[in-house]
């Protein structure tokens, strides 16, 4: 009897630790994935908007192959030289995910408390060859 109770009691913290762990690390690979994605496709898109419908796509693309919530993960994107509109030729496009990892088995009464913020940042470079604005002619 005592080993079962011994064994209860050590058992199921290290299972919920390693649960909790797990989606953690899962958010993490996917804003960085995500980031990286997001970067790279809006610094390849032809107008701002279809690049930030990409970077969406991407972050959703991310996020469901990890079977992360898109309710708790947000996009910002940050654009290089400062001042002048994204996408300028040879600038540069970052972009930051901000992912918040409910733990597991909280419940929702405790909300943002039982979270763990993640993030994941990355920059691309627009072309310095780029015909976003159709200067090129």
């Amino acid at each position: 009897m005592e080993f079962i109770t011994v064994g209860l009691v050590l058992l199921v913290p290290l299972v919920y630790l390693i649960v909790a762990l797990s989606e953690i690390q899962a958010a993490v690979l996917a804003a960085d994935g995500a980031a990286v994605q997001a970067a790279k496709a809006y610094a390849r898109a032809p107008d701002d908007a279809t690049g930030r419908t990409r970077v969406d796509d991407a972050l959703a693309l991310a996020l469901a192959d990890f079977g992360l919530d898109r309710s708790a993960a947000s996009a910002q994107l940050g654009c290089l030289p400062a001042g002048l509109p994204c996408g300028q030729r040879a600038g540069s496009v970052s972009v930051r995910i901000d992912i918040l990892v409910a733990l597991p088995l909280m419940p929702d009464i405790v909300g943002s408390w039982a979270a763990v913020p993640v993030s994941g940042s990355a920059t691309a470079p627009i072309s310095r060859f780029d015909d976003r604005d159709g200067e090129a002619g």
